[in-house]
């Protein structure tokens, strides 16, 4: 995986979140002009006072990173990691903390020890894309397709750009299948993955960010077929042996001569560590690498692609690729660069990118101005996501102890803040996300809220502090709002007076939220689901009930002919579509909680989906049916429940089928 991991979901928060009311979950042209109506008072950041920055010399920085990083790693129950600091083309600071593996109080040495960046190397990938457009083998605004053996079909007559790929804007859906996998003999070729799982496209090409790893994988591919070399030997002897990173690899498994360095992958370090992840989707996150070895990366990257007298890209390649911004909502917000995320931290330029997978969680950040660069890596998940917390807790600290600023400032008239945030509230999407397959039913559970209140702040539901409690923003230009309390920034697009997209500055890169559509709204959908499972299973389990209490007291069924079939069948239908809907929560509970998702789920998703093809549809003709054998059948007000209650078995069936048509569960494709 290649960021934040968003997905990662417990089975039984899915299941609760879909049965409890509705859930607030945490994946081109610039915008339209602003009014002129809107004259905020924006006051330059420059002004604000800076605070002192600390000397960034070898001593602070170990008396810094020694204070701080054994009791995170503590705190949290993350087994260890390795910190690299470099400046001014030479390694700063190496060290490793904590065990590579706990079992054999293995340190963990940034010389020796191999870390999974997980999608920091990306950053390899799309060097080696960058020499092949040097070479004039590839052109960045050319047809994909131009370079392939497979064809990418076109969305809406828009071909798909090697420019497109390398700032996640081809518009590919999400994809999970095989993007984890630990058994070596289950790992696709990468061929034959990148032509037999081509995810659809949901969005235009140029227009919304939405990280895809199949679309790196499909650059990689592309110096593959350019080249006339495998991806791993290019990569290998194009970067890696210019370079001297000796320790550092894309093959899948580890190469024997580099198994005694890895080190384990936890999900707590207080536990037996889990296998070596794999993937299909090799050029997105594969990689494994030493600290050491990528403190030359970074340093090649801060000097335009030189690293003692070696050379991977020339000066004006590494300006492209560093240099490249692309603005889709603000320029107040974080930015994809050609391959790098473009940041902002106390106003100091940064370039990088971040990299999870299941139990490795790694970041690189480079500061071109300063000649700075840092990497990170951690070999656990730690309590409760804690690798995230002191991920974050370094990379802030960091840039404030050394580089500190000002954050933004401003504000606008308080009748145009109520206004705007009035017009940002509402249910959102990620673009990150299924759209076309049953996994798409993630959405209803992911799906976002901005609340406003009277004072024209805002809360966004996936924005939130470290313990998960909400951070509120306030405008401080037109469409863009700060943290109260902290840094952060959000933004959004309007068009024709209407929020078209936002993002926050932490995922805006390649994350961003669009309006959701009122028929498929967690709002009214989520409660109507669980009102309508609960009324089918509790006609379940009432069913035997009743029925063995009028044999005790020899009570005779009332009803004859067609009301006492349509009774019955009503109730075996509506359990058969409460079960299979259940099946299929607890199915993709299960895929989100894991990670590890492989093409041995095909068949049961096959069978879910034939059984979806006549469960659903036939529960709501019975139920149809039994409402009207009910009202038919049946008067007087005595039988006023049963009319509502067949009205409520209705209404639930029909529930069921609009959202197994919504969320794609009828159909036969296999593909997620």
């Amino acid at each position: 995986m290649g960021d934040k991991t968003h997905l990662t979901i417990l089975i039984g928060a899915v299941v609760l979140s879909l049965l409890a009311a509705p859930c607030q979950a945490r994946q081109g042209p610039d915008s339209m002009p602003v009014p002129s109506t809107r004259q905020p008072t924006l006051t330059s950041a420059q002004s604000a006072a800076r605070q002192p920055a600390r000397p960034l010399t070898p001593e602070d920085l170990e008396t810094w990173l020694d204070g701080y990083m054994p009791f995170a790693l503590q705190r949290d129950d993350v087994a260890g990691a390795v910190v690299v600091v470099v400046k001014d083309g030479q390694v700063l600071l190496q060290k490793g903390y904590g065990y590579a593996d706990v079992s054999t109080h293995r340190p963990v040495d940034p010389e020796t020890t191999l870390f999974r960046p997980g999608s920091v190397s990306k950053l390899f990938t799309w060097t080696a894309v960058m020499q092949q457009v040097e070479l004039g083998r590839i052109d960045l605004d050319q047809d994909i397709n131009t370079y392939l053996d497979f064809k990418i079909p076109p969305f809406h007559g828009r071909p798909i750009t090697m420019r497109n790929l390398m700032t996640h804007t081809a518009g590919f859906q999400e994809s999970l299948k095989d993007l984890r996998l630990t058994d070596p003999t289950a790992v696709p070729p990468m061929e034959s993955f990148l032509r037999s799982q081509i995810p659809a496209r949901i969005f235009l090409p140029g227009q919304v960010p939405a990280y895809s790893n199949y679309g790196t994988s499909l650059g990689g591919y592309v110096v593959q077929r350019v080249s006339g070399q495998s991806f791993d030997d290019y990569v290998e002897q194009h970067i890696f042996a210019p370079l001297g990173m000796l320790h550092a690899t894309f093959r899948q498994p580890l190469p024997a001569k580099l198994r005694p360095g890895m080190s384990s992958g936890y999900k707590l370090g207080s536990e037996p560590p889990k296998p070596y992840e794999m993937s299909g989707l090799v050029p997105a996150a594969s990689s494994a690498v030493t600290g050491a070895d990528m403190a030359k990366f970074m340093i090649a990257h801060l000097q335009e692609g030189e690293y003692e007298g070696q050379r991977i890209l020339r000066p004006a390649t590494a300006h492209m690729m560093h240099d490249t911004p692309l603005t889709l909502i603000s320029p107040s917000l974080h930015r994809m660069l050609l391959g790098f995320y473009e940041l902002d931290r106390n106003g100091h330029r940064i370039i990088g990118h971040e990299g999870d997978s299941p139990l490795f969680h790694s970041a690189l950040e480079l500061f071109p101005d300063e000649h700075v660069g840092l990497f990170v890596s951690l070999n656990s998940l730690g309590r409760d996501g804690g690798a995230y917390a002191v991920r974050t807790g370094l990379l802030d600290g960091f840039a404030d102890r050394y580089f500190p600023g000002p954050s933004l400032q401003g504000s606008v008239a308080p009748n145009l803040a109520k206004a705007d945030a009035a017009l940002l509230a509402g249910h959102y999407d990620g673009s990150r996300r299924e759209e076309t397959t049953f996994a798409s039913l993630l959405n209803l559970v992911l799906q976002v809220t901005v609340t406003a209140d009277e004072s024209g702040h805002i809360v966004a539901s996936p924005v939130a502090g470290l313990g998960g409690q909400p951070r509120p923003f306030e405008e401080v230009a037109p469409l863009v709002w700060r943290e109260t309390d902290g840094k952060g920034r959000l933004a959004a697009k309007v068009v024709d007076g209407k929020v078209v997209m936002w993002a926050e500055d932490g995922d805006s890169p390649y994350l961003i939220y669009t309006r959701t559509p009122k028929w498929r709204d967690a709002t009214w959908l989520i409660p109507l689901l669980g009102l309508s499972l609960g009324a089918l299973l509790l006609t379940a389990v009432v069913w035997p009930i009743t029925v063995r209490v009028r044999r005790r007291y020899g009570a005779s069924f009332s009803l004859r002919g067609h009301a006492a079939q349509a009774h019955r069948w009503v109730r075996v239908a509506g359990l058969g579509a409460g079960g299979l809907m259940l099946a299929w929560l607890t199915t993709i509970g299960v895929m989100a909680a894991t990670f590890y998702v492989s093409s041995a789920l095909d068949p049961w998703i096959l069978i879910l989906h034939l059984l979806s093809i006549v469960v659903f549809p036939f529960a709501a003709v019975i139920s149809l049916w039994n409402l009207w054998a009910t009202c038919n059948t049946r008067s007087g007000s005595r039988n006023a429940f049963a009319w509502a209650w067949s009205g409520v078995l209705a209404l639930s069936c029909l529930t069921l089928l609009w959202i197994a048509l919504v969320f794609h569960l009828i159909g036969l494709g296999v593909a997620f």
